[in-house]
């Protein structure tokens, strides 16, 4: 179905994407993980042919991506993308037209969808009315409209409540029923353990992880334990031999060193904490994913320093830095004007203008280089998660 060869992306000399490969399979959910900044979205949008890849091929049924196979992917992205003013209803026969299905169409194959996740009542509202996971929904139910046959879901689960979470479970393997290849990018590990056939993890834009979910826990996993208690959450950090890889208030888990025993743990908790249980465990995949992401994590931080691209040059192409530009040379051609009359005599009304223009054009040259600069830090931050 999709096969990914080699691919390689850089921005400004940082390497985001560094020779990523892996192949989708038709009734295969394949689960792209990874840290912030690890090169996942860069990855999918490479896929969706938003961003061309400086090296590899991507290839759908063994074709290069055209403009006319586009619509056989389904894809949810990051940054979600709503006409919030308009009924939800039009919304979806709106974004159904685009994937050339005609509008009674579009809103009959939507019905079973609003009715699976309750918003059968909202379909003649504005989608502004709904709440973030509605609009969540809403999305989802966009990306599979025209019934593709590869869905491509950054971060599905995203504003979800639980119950929310298990409908949209319930979706996700009705399609991969359907025998529809799905990836699904997420940062929660508990989910992609459950959910996915096969899971890919990229850190600093290369692979460290790849192979079903029971392959890595054989590879990668170690001597853990979990432990249920009341008590001190703090004692299980100072116990020797382990090492705590998930800690709440009364849950936690262990990796054990090779020459720890079971006893051993259960001997420095007792004086601390009122133990509910102690069981021998394989390490959760959010224990893997710590210790495979969280290796390098010095190094990451010094190359975040060092490395990070330079932020792009101020200009002023954004419709408020542009504003208050413009604000500030009519505020100062206003001035230049009353100070030109106050050749002839001064008037203390023309010298009021003066004071007020100057300060306006004042006020608008630092709010000027804000903007500028604010844009400019938010345009270097989303290359850098790139």
């Amino acid at each position: 179905m999709l096969d990914v060869s080699h691919l390689h992306k850089e921005f400004t000399g940082v390497v985001a994407v560094d020779d990523v490969s892996f192949r989708v399979q038709p009734g295969q959910i394949f689960g792209l993980i990874g840290p912030n900044g690890a090169g996942k979205s860069t990855t999918i949008r490479m896929i969706m042919d938003i961003l061309q890849p400086d090296r590899g091929d991507i290839l759908l049924d063994g074709t290069p991506m055209r403009e006319e196979t586009k619509n056989l992917i389904g894809y949810l992205p990051e940054e979600r993308g709503l006409y919030k003013k308009n009924k939800l209803i039009n919304v979806i026969s709106y974004f159904g037209g685009l994937k050339g299905m005609p509008p009674a169409e579009a809103r009959e194959a939507a019905r079973p969808m609003l009715e699976h996740f309750s918003l059968l009542p909202y379909e003649k509202r504005n989608v502004e009315e709904l709440s973030k996971g509605n609009q969540q929904k809403v999305q989802f139910i966009i990306s599979v409209l025209h019934q593709p046959r590869l869905l491509v879901l950054d971060e599905l689960f995203a504003g979800l409540d639980p119950v929310n979470q298990e409908l949209m479970k319930e979706a996700l393997l009705h399609l991969r029923g359907e025998n529809r290849a799905i990836i699904f990018s997420t940062h929660q590990m508990e989910q992609a353990e459950k959910l996915c056939d096969e899971l890919l993890m990229i850190d600093h834009g290369r692979t460290v992880l790849h192979g079903t979910p029971a392959d890595i826990k054989r590879i990668h996993g170690r001597n853990a334990v979990q432990v249920e208690f009341t008590g001190d959450a703090e004692a299980l950090r100072s116990i020797p031999g382990t090492r705590v890889t998930d800690l709440s208030r009364n849950f936690a888990e262990l990796e054990l060193d090779d020459d720890t025993r079971t006893n051993d743990i259960i001997a420095a908790l007792l004086p601390s904490v009122d133990l509910h249980r102690v069981a021998r465990i394989e390490p959760s995949l959010h224990a893997i994913f710590l210790d495979v992401a969280g290796k390098d994590n010095g190094a990451a931080q010094r190359e975040t320093v060092s490395d990070a691209p330079p932020p792009p040059p101020m200009t002023t192409r954004s419709p408020r830095v542009r504003k208050q530009f413009v604000s500030m040379l009519i505020y100062l051609v206003v001035a230049v004007i009353f100070l030109l009359d106050l050749r002839d005599g001064f008037e203390a009304i023309k010298g009021v203008f003066v004071l007020l223009a100057v300060g306006a054009a004042a006020w608008s040259f630092i709010r000027f280089q804000r903007f500028r600069k604010e844009d400019a830090a938010t345009a270097a931050e989303k290359e850098v998660q790139r």
